[in-house]
């Protein structure tokens, strides 16, 4: 393996439309390689399958940024609240993870998910009674932004006229071009955000509803089994986690069918194929990439290659799903794929809480759209879309045309 690292060009629009030919570059060299990653870090990446579900459960790699030597990813957060971003399940190890974890999982149980389909698909037809008479539509501003937003503050008990300042706040905190976020503007995004969620809190305290936000209140101030800080980073991270991904699933899902019009074809031509659709967009281009930063703890070997303690190991999920040892003809979106076992929700105890979630909202969002807008074509040339920067994968935008008043 070489020991130059090579640069991933997050700020190349050829990149950005289209990373995977050098994907698969720094797979077929080897299971793992340094490249520089978005901010300049200096990160291992696994490139493979099997060493990539390995690494994903191995009690080595920290999930918590303090293992990591390279003191830019910790500068990189808001210097006065460090510790209340850190305090987050997202970012701890068991036992602390399990704990923060137990608090929350009864809301995203597959049975409670399904609770919320009703409501899913009225928000979903609300939308699209929107933007249907207009024959023309931002399929993310207008619709695979809003819907997740919504679903996501409702879940949490947040009033509807914020769901805007949240989503702004969390959108300016998240790595979005080849540079670091300038930390004034990570500063000054998250004291908004603590001081809203601050607000929040004491609002539920004095006046609870049947909402995930006052049932954590009360494991907070009944059962102490959290405290303060790791409250608000709770609530933070529920915010925003719930809502950027699924974006990019609905709206990223929706791209591959538009340029893939053989696939669109058959799903509209059998829409039971609706599900594995879902688990292929997924795989062939889901809504991370590359992948799952993990630091180590100590000196670790990872397909033989010797990773010093401290470095940041990225777990390739981009990469990883199209290694062909695992799918075969991986560069081919196909929604008929069966044996489908991507890593785009990782693997492991830190496996996405949110995926049945995210499946229900992709399902419902998709198949609605695809029923409700006859038609439905992209309003520019494929490499017209323009894509996240970082470490986030989806369109920013997604102009399309559609029979109107459907």
């Amino acid at each position: 393996m070489s020991e130059r690292p090579v640069l991933l060009p997050y700020a190349d629009p050829a990149f950005l439309a289209d990373p995977f030919p050098l994907y698969r570059e720094l797979r077929e060299e080897g299971p793992v390689r340094r490249v520089v990653a978005a901010g300049g870090l200096d990160v291992w990446l696994v490139t493979r399958y099997e060493d990539g579900l390995a690494a994903l459960s191995d009690s080595r790699l920290s999930s918590d940024v303090r293992d990591a030597s390279d003191p830019r990813l910790l500068a990189q957060l808001p210097g006065t609240e460090r510790e209340s971003m850190l305090s987050n399940m997202l970012r701890s190890d068991p036992p602390d993870h399990t704990r923060l974890r137990r608090l929350v999982s009864k809301a995203f149980t597959a049975r409670r998910v399904a609770e919320m389909r009703p409501r899913i698909q009225a928000v979903t037809d609300r939308l699209l009674d929107a933007i249907a008479p207009a024959g023309r539509a931002d399929l993310v501003a207008d619709f695979a932004l809003p819907l997740p937003v919504t679903v996501i503050g409702e879940l949490l008990g947040v009033p509807a006229d914020d769901r805007l300042d949240f989503q702004r706040w969390t959108d300016r905190m998240i790595m979005r071009g080849a540079q670091p976020p300038d930390p004034a503007v990570v500063d000054e995004a998250w004291q908004h955000m603590r001081a809203y969620v601050t607000g929040l809190i004491r609002d539920k305290r004095a006046d609870p509803g049947d909402d995930l936000l006052s049932g954590l209140i009360t494991a907070r101030d009944e059962e102490r089994r959290l405290s303060e800080d790791e409250l608000i980073a709770m609530v933070f991270l529920l915010l925003a986690a719930g809502y950027i991904t699924t974006v990019n699933l609905i709206s990223g899902g929706i791209a591959m069918l538009l340029t893939h019009p053989g696939q669109l074809d058959l799903l509209r031509s059998e829409p039971e194929l609706l599900g594995s659709a879902i688990e292929e967009f997924l795989r062939y281009d889901g809504p991370v990439s590359p992948g799952i930063a993990r630091f180590a703890r100590e000196d670790v070997e990872i397909a033989g290659t010797a990773i010093p303690r401290g470095a940041t190991v990225l777990i390739a999920s981009a990469i990883a799903d199209r290694d062909p040892a695992r799918f075969p003809d991986p560069d081919r979106l196909d929604i008929t794929r069966q044996d489908n076992a991507h890593l785009a929700f990782g693997h492991g105890v830190h496996y996405c809480l949110g995926a049945p979630l995210a499946r229900l909202e992709g399902h419902i969002a998709i198949g609605t759209a695809l029923r409700r807008l006859p038609g439905l074509a992209l309003a520019l040339e494929p490499d017209g879309i323009r894509w996240r920067q970082g470490g986030l994968r989806g369109p920013l935008s997604l102009p399309v045309t559609f029979d109107a008043g459907a």
